[in-house]
Formats: structure tokens, C-alpha cells, sequence
């Protein structure tokens, strides 16, 4: 993952990726994954993302890490928060409200500051990221809740990357169950065919794409599984 090439992204507003309202496979299956109302939930890569605003409605404390600072200040300001800041550590923490979000580098989130997180959220980190960088990111997250392992509500895309790439990238239900199953169950909760693409896969020839949602929940001896 270039960091330039994201941040480049934000600063051209080249954000096809950003959603203009809640996630549907979110609005759809949260509610009966069972994670208590007042509960912390943690977004990788959040971006400006709406989702953490209906996560909030339903009394959820939302805990994120963006690399764009200008994707943090947009989301406070769409809705219409003033966010205090202070530096923790190599990140700056953004917060306001139900809403606590770290400018920075993910690498660079410690299991302190994720200690009350009791789910994880990923819609569009692991597909944004390419296969090295997502044995990372998996080892990260599982690094991260080592103590306390969160289940994981995973939404990914499958789709013939030999046509055209990512990001999003495709990431097959065998790479999930590598990079997770050794602390997770894997339970695929939707799977279904996406016949609006981006605009780069229309033009690739690719006019249909899948999208597939999981939850990952952690098995009982997975505090003492491996973070590789």
C-alpha cells in the first residue's frame, strides 16, 4: 500500500470507493450478529465512511484509523462536529461525539488503544489492499485483539483479477480462511452478484462482480492461537 497514492486519491477526490449512504450488507445483517448497543467498534481504514455514522445511531462507540487526515476532517465536518485533537503517539486522534478516529498509519495502532473494542468492521480494508500487504494487515488485527479476540464482520469482492486489478482487490473465501482461520470460524453470512461495478471493471469487460460478507468469530482457545 503507497501511502502517496492514497492520500493522492483524497486530495483529487478520486473516492469511488466512499459509499453516499450506509453500506447495505452492513444495515442488512448487523442487527442480528448480536453485538451489544453500547459496545465499542473498531474500522480499519475508515475513510469518511457513513457507516460509522449509522454504527453511532445504534449506540456504538466508533473507534477508526484512516491514513488521509483530510477523509477524518471531511467526515467531522459532514457532520458537523468539532473534533478535539491530540497526538498519541506517531498518530493524531481526531475526536468528537460517539466518534474516535486515529490519522495515521494502521501498522502504528497499538492493542491499548483498541482495549474496549468488542467487533471489528472491515468493508473496505483487506480489498484495498494487495496480497503481501493483506498477510500483514491479518497479522495486525490479530495482533491487535491477541488478549481479547473481536469477531469480524468482513465484507470482500470476488471477481477475475486477470481481467482487471484492485483496488478493490479480489480476495477468494481460501484466502480468508488462510489468513483468519487459524483464530476464527468462518461463517459466510451473504454472497451475491454485484451487476454495478466501478467503472474501471465495465471498461475491463467485467460487468458483474460478487460480493461475499462474513462474520468471523474467534474460537474459544483464540487468545492463545498464533498471530502469523
Amino acid at each position: 500500500m503507497d501511502p502517496d497514492f492514497w492520500q493522492e486519491r483524497w486530495r483529487n477526490a478520486q473516492i469511488g470507493f466512499h459509499q453516499p449512504k450506509p453500506n447495505a450488507k452492513l444495515t442488512a445483517h448487523w442487527p442480528a450478529l448480536g453485538f451489544p448497543a453500547a459496545s465499542d467498534v473498531f474500522i480499519p481504514l475508515c475513510g469518511k465512511s457513513l457507516d460509522m455514522v449509522w454504527l453511532a445511531e445504534r449506540g456504538h462507540r466508533v473507534i477508526g484509523v484512516e491514513l488521509s487526515e483530510l477523509a477524518i476532517d471531511d467526515f467531522f465536518a459532514g457532520q458537523n462536529l468539532i473534533a478535539e485533537t491530540r497526538q498519541v503517539g506517531s498518530l493524531t486522534l481526531k475526536s468528537a461525539g460517539p466518534y474516535e478516529l486515529y490519522c495515521g498509519d494502521f501498522f502504528a495502532m497499538s492493542p491499548d488503544l483498541v482495549a474496549g473494542v468488542r467487533a471489528i468492521y472491515d468493508r473496505a480494508a483487506l480489498v484495498a489492499l494487495p496480497p503481501r500487504m493483506r498477510r500483514s494487515y491479518a497479522a495486525h488485527i490479530k495482533s491487535l485483539f491477541a488478549a481479547a479476540p473481536a469477531p469480524i464482520f468482513l465484507i470482500t469482492l470476488e471477481y477475475d483479477q486477470s481481467l482487471v486489478d484492485g483496488p478493490p482487490h479480489a480476495v477468494p473465501r481460501a484466502e480468508v480462511a488462510e489468513l483468519f482461520g487459524a483464530v476464527y470460524d468462518i461463517d459466510e453470512r451473504h454472497r451475491a452478484e454485484d451487476r454495478s461495478p466501478p467503472p474501471k471493471f465495465v471498461d475491463a469487460g467485467l460487468h458483474s462482480i460478487t460480493e461475499v460478507a462474513y462474520l468471523l468469530e474467534p474460537r474459544a482457545n483464540a487468545a492463545e492461537g498464533g498471530t502469523d
